[in-house]
């Protein structure tokens, strides 16, 4: 991370050509918390939320307080297991390690998804094919990766950038929003709400391939539902539940 001269200030033994780590730019925004209030201190807002502002809700701000945690958590946590990533997907197949593709957000703003690299293609086009069972543009190391869904472990830094949520609809890929949003009613309506990495719907099933424009109603329909219900104590149950439909493996392509 860059350094400021407030950086020198709230660490005098820093070595001015060290990076600053997480933790320690973490520290100034979660020591000035204050419990009792019902705002946030205003330096979360530079971690990418516009609604944790100090008249914000608290339930806006007490997602926020969560994803930062948990994703910041779960990086340090699974640092070894990314790092096992890369080098099993470097050793695979050419290419980049990462996979970028444009996708809608709140509000229809247009953000940078990240992946682990699974396919032998990177669309980022008006032309985006959706992964079937059997695609042979799937790697080997990548249909391991997309099996436990290990190839969604890096939007945990999408999270941390306030770009997504730890649970809300998942993003899809700017040319599906514009195809399916002409054909599906109230399908802009799963914008309202921050896209996750997991969500009411992937926890029922509705994941995967969209073959039919039926199951993509089916999906935004469970969408539409969690806009709805939306709480932390909802949140909390979906990420509880998460697991276990990861290692069922259902509907995983």
């Amino acid at each position: 991370m860059r350094r400021n001269e407030a950086d020198f200030r709230l660490y005098p033994g820093l070595d001015p050509a060290a990076p600053i780590p997480v933790a320690l730019r973490l520290w100034p925004i979660l020591s000035s918390f204050d419990p009792s209030s019902r705002s946030l201190p205003a330096a979360f807002t530079a971690w990418g939320d516009e609604d944790c502002q100090t008249d914000a809700s608290d339930s806006f701000c007490a997602k926020r307080v969560l994803d930062v945690a948990l994703s910041l958590a779960a990086i340090m946590t699974l640092l070894p297991l990314l790092g096992l990533i890369v080098l099993a997907i470097k050793l695979d197949t050419k290419g980049p390690t990462l996979f970028r593709q444009r996708r809608t957000g709140r509000h229809g703003k247009i953000f940078e998804i990240y992946k682990f690299r699974s396919m032998t293609v990177l669309e980022n086009d008006a032309a985006v094919v959706q992964a079937r069972a059997g695609d042979a543009r799937i790697t080997r190391v990548g249909r391991a990766l997309r099996i436990l869904s290990l190839d969604e472990l890096p939007q945990l830094f999408n999270v941390l950038s306030g770009e997504m949520s730890l649970v809300g609809p998942r993003p899809h890929a700017v040319a599906h929003d514009e195809y399916y949003a002409a054909r599906i009613a109230h399908y802009r309506r799963r914008q309202q709400v921050k896209p996750g990495i997991t969500g009411w719907a992937q926890i029922n099933g509705a994941r995967g391939a969209t073959p039919k424009l039926s199951d993509m109603q089916a999906r935004i329909n469970l969408d539409v539902a969690y806009v709805e219900r939306q709480s932390l104590r909802f949140d909390l149950e979906i990420l509880a539940r998460t697991p276990l439909v990861v290692l069922g493996r259902r509907n995983a392509v």
